[in-house]
C-alpha cells in the first residue's frame, strides 16, 4: 500500500507538472476576451492556434474551461477558476519583471492615442525632457483597448472603451469639446453677434469615422437636436482638424487638441466648449508609487492638463 506523501513520484496523486505556458497565456487570454479571435489579436497568433491551445489544456486536465455555443464562447466553473488563478499568477509575474525592469536604467514605453499625441503631447515634451534628463520614455502611437504584456509601460486612453479591471487608471482631465473652425470664416459659419454664437445651419460641417459621434455628442451635451450627418468625412480624427484649419468646414474639436491652434488664433471657437462626460487616463498594470519615474511622469502630465 502506498502513503499519500510517499507514494511513486509518477502516481496521479503527485502529479505537480503545469500546462504549458503558451497554453496558460492563451487561456488567460480568451478567458479575460471570452473570445478567441481577440485574445489571438492581443497574443498575435491566429484564432486556430488559440482555439487548439486550449482544447489541449482541457485535454490535459481533462475538463471543459469553456462552453462553446453558436460561435461564442462561455466560461464554465471550472474555468472560472483556473482563470482567476492564472490571471493572478500572470500578475504576479508581470509585477515582479517591471519591478526588475524599473530597477535598471532603461527606456520605457508610453502608448498614446495618435491625435492627442501629435497635437498636444509632442508640443509639450521637451518641458518633460528638461525637468527630467534621466526618464528615457519612448512614444508610440496607439489607440483602444491593448495589452501591457505587448511590451507597453503606460498608455493614456480616452475613456471609450471598458478597461481589464486589473488596470490602474489615474484620470488625467475630462474631454470638452466644441464646434471650431479657422478664425476668417467663423463670422461666415457662426452667428457670433449672438451671446451662444449660434451654428449656422448652412455650416458646412466635417466629420472623421474614427469618432463618427462627435457631432451628436456635442449637440447631446448642449441640448441641440441631433445634427444632420451632411459634410465631408476623413478617415482620421487629426485630417478633420486639419481641414479645419485649412478653412474646409467646420469641425468638432476637443479642447486639448485644438487649444494650441485656438490660443495662437489659427483656429476659433465661438460657441466654446463643453464637457461631453468622457476623460483621458493614464492607464498602468498597477498603482504608480511615489517618486517613481512613472510618478514623475504622472504629475507632469496633470500639470501640463
Amino acid at each position: 500500500m502506498i502513503s499519500d506523501i510517499n507514494g511513486e513520484s509518477a502516481s496521479p496523486l503527485n502529479d505537480e507538472r503545469l500546462p504549458s505556458l503558451l497554453a496558460l497565456r492563451c487561456f488567460e487570454a480568451a478567458a479575460r476576451q471570452e473570445n478567441f479571435s481577440r485574445a489571438a489579436t492581443e497574443l498575435h497568433l491566429t484564432h486556430g492556434a488559440v482555439s487548439r491551445a486550449v482544447r489541449l489544456l482541457e485535454d490535459e486536465l481533462g475538463v471543459a474551461l469553456f462552453e462553446r455555443r453558436s460561435r461564442r464562447v462561455f466560461l464554465t466553473d471550472a474555468g472560472r477558476t483556473l482563470a482567476r488563478a492564472v490571471a493572478e499568477g500572470m500578475d504576479l509575474m508581470r509585477q515582479a519583471v517591471s519591478e526588475l525592469r524599473a530597477s535598471q536604467q532603461r527606456q520605457w514605453v508610453l502608448s498614446c492615442e495618435p491625435t492627442l499625441l501629435m497635437r498636444w503631447l509632442i508640443p509639450r515634451w521637451s518641458d518633460f525632457q528638461a525637468r527630467h534628463p534621466d526618464i528615457d520614455v519612448h512614444l508610440v502611437a496607439g489607440g483602444g483597448p491593448f495589452s501591457f504584456a505587448s511590451g507597453i509601460d503606460l498608455a493614456i486612453r480616452r475613456s471609450d472603451f471598458p478597461l481589464p479591471g486589473s488596470y490602474h487608471a489615474e484620470t488625467l482631465f475630462a474631454e470638452k469639446v466644441g464646434p471650431v473652425c479657422r478664425t476668417d470664416k467663423a463670422a461666415s459659419w457662426f452667428n457670433v453677434k449672438q451671446r451662444n454664437a449660434a451654428l449656422r445651419i448652412d455650416a458646412p460641417r466635417l466629420h472623421t469615422r474614427t469618432r463618427p459621434g462627435a457631432w451628436q455628442e456635442w449637440a447631446a451635451a448642449v441640448g441641440y437636436p441631433p445634427v444632420d450627418r451632411a459634410g465631408q468625412t476623413f478617415d482620421h480624427f487629426y485630417f478633420s482638424l486639419q481641414a479645419a484649419v485649412a478653412g474646409l468646414g467646420v469641425a468638432i474639436g476637443p479642447w486639448h487638441l485644438v487649444r494650441d491652434d485656438v490660443e495662437s488664433g489659427v483656429l476659433s471657437a465661438p460657441s466654446g466648449f463643453v464637457e461631453d462626460g468622457s476623460h483621458y487616463c493614464l492607464l498602468s498594470p498597477k498603482p504608480l508609487v511615489p517618486g517613481s519615474p512613472q510618478a514623475e511622469l504622472l504629475a507632469w502630465l496633470k500639470l501640463q492638463a
